[in-house]
């Protein structure tokens, strides 16, 4: 049971961390040909288009990619059913108490918020780990556009000791605690 669990949420992980991608990168700007873009258009394509022809003009014109984090939203939902179905299946408890209806959303925004600090501490140590092994990589290039953000809020309050920058150690260490904090 554990088994189907883990690959559940690895399933829904992925998904939902596309998606996710897919809307910081077209919040930024960043051209969606360049890699992880593709990927995450490949990966999210079958739920996002539909989820964007449903949403208001007025949404669809924003800045912000509301139908990919819709279909996150959608995902981190359908997860959380999923799960809650296959609980009550193994457990044998009865899936339509009110109890169980109100652990969806609880399931789905643990799993959303998760899926950000992990995915922002996997987008970090990818960015330090290629700009000490390739700095002249194409991919570094749209991992600092992703990154920069982030990162530099952090650069102003430490800003580089002895040459070496360490804001990318300190977020990690705080997405870290984040973690250990909503687990």
């Amino acid at each position: 049971m554990s088994v189907l669990f883990f690959l559940l949420e690895t399933l829904f992980f992925f998904l939902i961390a596309a998606a996710l991608l897919r809307a910081w990168m077209n919040h930024l700007r960043i051209h969606m040909s360049a890699q992880p873009g593709r990927l995450a258009i490949a990966v999210t394509d079958w739920l996002v288009r539909p989820v964007r022809r449903i949403l208001p003009k007025s949404l669809a014109q924003s800045r912000v990619d509301w139908g990919s984090l819709m279909a996150a939203l959608l995902l981190a939902l359908a997860y959380g059913g999923l799960w809650l179905m296959l609980a009550s299946l193994f457990a044998g408890m009865p899936a339509s108490s009110a109890a169980l209806v109100l652990a969806i959303p609880t399931l789905a925004v643990k799993l959303l918020l998760r899926v950000v600090l992990q995915g922002l501490m996997i987008l970090l140590l990818v960015y330090a780990v290629l700009s000490w092994v390739q700095p002249g990589s194409p991919v570094l290039s749209t991992l600092d556009r992703l990154c920069g953000p982030i990162l530099r809020p952090v650069r102003r309050i430490i800003p580089p000791i002895g040459g070496v920058d360490l804001s990318v150690l300190v977020l990690v260490i705080v997405l870290q605690v984040g973690l250990i904090l909503l687990g």
